[in-house]
Order: C-alpha cells, then structure tokens, then sequence
C-alpha cells in the first residue's frame, strides 16, 4: 500500500480534473489520489470515476451536495486516516499547484516536518497571472491572520500543504468548524498551537486558465469573521 495519499476536492472541474490527476500521477507515482466530488452537476464526478475504473491507485468519494471546502476536506480526511497513510497531501483541481514540487515537500515531511506548507509569500514563492489587487488581497488577509492569530505562517491561506497523518490524528477533526477557505486558516493554526513543526516550501501559484474560481464575497466574510474571532478568544484566554 502506498505511503501517501492526495486529497483532490472537485466542484465543476471537469475541464481540470484529469489534467491535474496525471500530472499528480506522473510527479508522486507511488500515491494514491482520492478526488472528493462535491456532486458536480458538469459531469466531474463520472470523469472521476472513468479515471478511477483506468487506474487502482485513483479512487473517488462522492458527496451528495456542495458544502464547502473545508467540509469535503473533512469527508476526505476521515476516509484516508481510517487507512495506514502517513502523509495526506491537498492540491486544488484546477491545476493553480505544481505537483512536481511534491517530492520535495513530501521529503520535507518525512524529515521530520508535521505540515508542510507550499507557500506564495516567502522567498522564492510567488504568483503568475494574478492582478496586482488580488495579491494586495491575499498578501493583507494573511499578514491580518497571523497578527491575529499569532501565528509564523506566511501563507496561512494555501491550498497545497502535506500533512503528517499522525499531526490530522492529533486535531479533533469534528470540531473544525469552518466550511469554506478559511479551513486552511484553522488547520494550520490549531497544528501551530499543538506545538507541532510547520515549514514553509516556496511555491508558484499559477492562475486557473479554465473553469470558473469558487471565491467569493462570502467565503472572504467568514475567513474575516473567524479569524478575528479566534484571536479575540486566544487573546482573553492569555
């Protein structure tokens, strides 16, 4: 059995999905990959499991709705710690995350590191095909989360991180409660504040080039409000 497994989330990605899968397989070809499709209406669950039927190490997790990010995550979690993984990678669908920086950051893991974090805004990362607005954005919510919640991380927002399982099995997964992008935001923090080692690998975040993004007004608005929140709570428990 593999060693590893990467969580691929899917939502109308059907323009993306094999294309990210094998570029995964070719860059990691001794993982697993387990696409969690949130019920897609464009077709991207049946083009998961045609790629699933070609191939043993893909395999599929079918919801019945969209519920956000960070609960599909959860769904995925829960099904790959039941296994004997000891590393669980994320990447998005839509291709913005280079696979072929997997093995390094996998090597990283297994130095020693509980989460592995592939990172836009430390030396060497950076971002192609963005508005310079977009990342006055991204750059001011992550600089907004680390004051608030304390935290090293540079991009605490970044979909592309390997996990250690063992660091998943530490964290109480059913009390995660954020839904949307702000998942990555809690999960990092809650590993930081167990006292468990983050390191940070520089990345080049690559702008879709088909498909619709999932981002939106209200997925900013919960990352703002839980954010401030948490550092609220963590500031009367000091």
């Amino acid at each position: 059995m593999a060693d590893t497994v990467v969580i691929v989330p899917s939502y109308n990605e059907i323009e993306n999905l094999e294309v990210i899968v094998a570029r995964v397989r070719q860059s990691v070809p001794g993982a697993d990959v387990l696409v969690v499709d949130d019920n897609s209406p464009d077709g991207t669950g049946r083009l998961a499991d045609s790629l699933a039927a070609g191939d043993p190490a893909i395999s599929v997790l079918h919801r019945t709705a969209r519920q956000g990010l960070g609960v599909a995550y959860s769904a995925g979690f829960a099904r790959v710690l039941a296994e004997d993984y000891h590393y669980v990678v994320e990447i998005d669908a839509d291709g913005s995350h280079d696979p072929a920086e997997l093995p390094r950051m996998l090597e990283l893991a297994r130095e020693g590191a509980d989460l592995v974090v592939g990172s836009r805004w430390i030396p060497g990362g950076h971002v192609l095909n963005w508005p310079w607005v977009r990342q006055a954005i991204s750059r001011a919510g992550n600089g907004y989360a680390r004051r608030m919640l304390r935290s090293r991380v540079r991009d605490l927002t970044s979909g592309f991180r390997v996990f250690s399982a063992d660091a998943l099995r530490t964290l109480d997964l059913s009390t995660v409660s954020s839904q949307g992008y702000c998942f990555q935001v809690e999960l990092a923090w809650r590993i930081e504040r167990e006292g468990l080692s983050v390191v940070e690998h520089p990345i080049v975040f690559v702008e879709r080039v088909a498909g619709h993004s999932k981002m939106h007004l209200g997925i900013v608005a919960e990352a703002l409000f839980r954010v401030t929140l948490w550092g609220i709570s963590s500031y009367l428990r000091r």
